[in-house]
């Protein structure tokens, strides 16, 4: 038990600006103790042997050789859309600039 107090736990609510009633500062004490509990626990485990990693599994890049293929013409891509103007695609103004 890291034994967090009732004025622990007003003191961290005052200084990250969080008005908790007075009646739930034991609550919340010890929601704090349990936590903190938790992170003894898993402090506690020798890591020593185990690599720093950003992700639980490697990670790799899948490279392929970029060449070119077949691909629709402009007209048989403007086909399908509901409406066309300039040769583009038209779609709604969403602002009002310019």
């Amino acid at each position: 038990m890291s034994g967090i107090s009732q004025n622990d736990v007003a003191h961290l609510a005052n200084l990250a600006r969080i008005s908790i009633p007075t009646d739930q500062l034991a609550h919340y004490a010890k929601q704090l103790d349990a936590i903190l509990d938790a992170v003894d626990q898993v402090s506690s485990i020798d890591t020593s042997d185990v690599p720093a990693m950003s992700h639980p599994v490697p990670m790799t890049n899948v490279f392929r050789e970029d060449v070119p293929g077949i691909s629709l013409t402009a007209e048989q891509a403007l086909a399908g859309a509901p409406a066309v103007e300039d040769e583009r695609f038209r779609v709604p103004r969403i602002l009002d600039e310019e």
